[in-house]
C-alpha cells in the first residue's frame, strides 16, 4: 500500500479521534456548567474548574494567548456568536477544518497541489465564517425581538417594577437570544455588578446600534432623573419604524442581492462542472503558470463584482 495512502489515513482518523474528544469534553463542560447553577453555592473553586477543564491541548493554547489582544478578541466573537467555546477550542477546530478539508479534496483531485491548497485555505477561513453567520442570526433575531423588549420593559416599569425587576420579566417572557441577555445582566447584578457594567457586558456580547440607544437613554436617566418609561417608549416607537422600513427596503433589493450571489457563484460552478466532465480539457488551467493568473484574475473579478453588488444594494438607514 502507498505510504502516502498510510499516513493520510493516520491524520485523519488523529484529526477526527481529537475533535470527537473536544466536542465531548464541550458537552461535559456545559453539562456541568448547567448542573453548577442548581448546585452548593460553597462548592469549592478547584472542583469547579475540574467540571469545566477543557483539554489539554485546548489548556495549553489558552494559557499561551491568555491577556494577547488576538485572544481577547477571538473571545468577544465567540460570546456574540453565543459559542461556548475556548480560544484554543476554536483555534483547533480551524486546523481541523482545514486538515480534514485538505485532505478531502486530495484524493477527490488525485492529489492536485492547487486544489488542495486552495482547500486548506477554505477550510481554515471555514469556522470563521460560520462564527460570522452566527452572529448576523443572532443579531438579527435580538433586533426584531427589541421593540417588543422595550414595549414590556415600559409596562412593566409603568406597573411599578424596578428596572431589574423589569429586566427579569423580560428574561421570563421573552424568547432567546433576548431571554438569555437579560438574564446575563440580572445575573450579573446580583452577583455584585453594577448595572452601568452589567448593560455594557451586554452592548459588548450584542453590537445593535438600537440596543446601544436604549442603553444610552437608561444611563442618562440615571444620572440625571427623568421619566424612563416615556422615553424609552418613544424609542420603541423609532426602533418599530426602523425595522419596518428595513423589511421594506429588503424586499426592493431581493432582485439584486440574489443575482449578485448567482453571477458570484455562476462560474465557480461551471468551472467545476467542466472539471468533472472533462478534466482533461481544464488540466491546462490548473497545471500552467498562465491558467493560474488567468484563475487569480477571474477570482479576483468575482470578488470584486459580489462587493460592488452588494454595497450597491445595502441601504444603511
Amino acid at each position: 500500500m502507498d505510504p502516502l495512502l498510510i499516513t493520510a489515513g493516520v491524520i485523519i482518523l488523529a484529526v477526527i479521534g481529537y475533535g470527537v474528544y473536544v466536542v465531548i469534553e464541550g458537552r461535559r463542560s456545559e453539562v456541568a456548567e448547567r448542573l453548577g447553577r442548581y448546585t452548593a453555592v460553597a462548592e469549592e473553586p478547584r472542583e469547579r474548574e475540574a467540571g469545566k477543564r477543557p483539554s489539554p491541548l485546548t489548556e495549553r493554547l489558552d494559557k499561551a494567548l491568555a491577556g494577547r489582544g488576538f485572544a481577547e478578541n477571538t473571545r468577544t466573537q465567540l460570546a456574540r456568536a453565543d459559542l461556548k467555546l475556548t480560544v484554543g477550542e476554536y483555534l483547533a477546530a480551524i486546523v481541523i477544518a482545514a486538515v480534514l478539508l485538505a485532505v478531502t479534496v486530495y484524493f477527490l483531485s488525485g492529489g492536485n497541489l492547487v486544489f488542495v491548497l486552495a482547500a486548506g485555505v477554505l477550510g481554515a477561513f471555514a469556522p470563521n465564517w460560520y462564527v460570522k453567520y452566527l452572529q448576523g442570526k443572532r443579531l438579527k433575531a435580538f433586533n426584531d425581538q427589541l421593540g417588543d423588549t422595550i414595549n414590556l420593559l415600559v409596562n412593566s416599569i409603568r406597573a411599578g417594577y424596578s428596572v431589574l425587576q423589569a429586566m427579569e420579566a423580560v428574561g421570563e417572557e421573552m424568547g432567546p437570544p433576548t431571554s438569555v441577555e437579560y438574564r446575563r445582566v440580572v445575573r450579573e447584578v446580583q452577583l455584585g455588578i453594577g448595572m452601568e457594567q452589567a448593560l455594557s457586558n451586554m452592548l459588548r456580547r450584542v453590537r445593535s446600534d438600537d440596543l446601544d440607544l436604549m442603553i444610552t437613554a437608561m444611563n442618562v436617566q440615571r444620572e440625571v432623573g427623568g421619566n424612563l418609561a416615556e422615553v424609552l417608549d418613544s424609542i420603541s416607537f423609532t426602533i418599530r419604524e426602523r425595522v419596518r422600513i428595513k423589511g421594506e427596503i429588503q424586499a426592493l433589493t431581493a432582485m439584486g442581492r440574489y443575482s449578485g450571489y448567482i453571477i458570484s457563484l455562476l462560474p465557480v460552478a461551471v468551472f467545476f462542472f467542466v472539471f468533472a466532465v472533462n478534466r482533461t480539457f481544464m488540466t491546462p488551467m490548473i497545471e500552467d503558470p498562465c491558467g493560474w493568473v488567468m484563475i487569480g484574475i477571474a477570482i479576483t473579478g468575482i470578488v470584486l463584482g459580489y462587493f460592488i453588488i452588494q454595497k450597491i444594494v445595502k441601504i444603511e438607514i
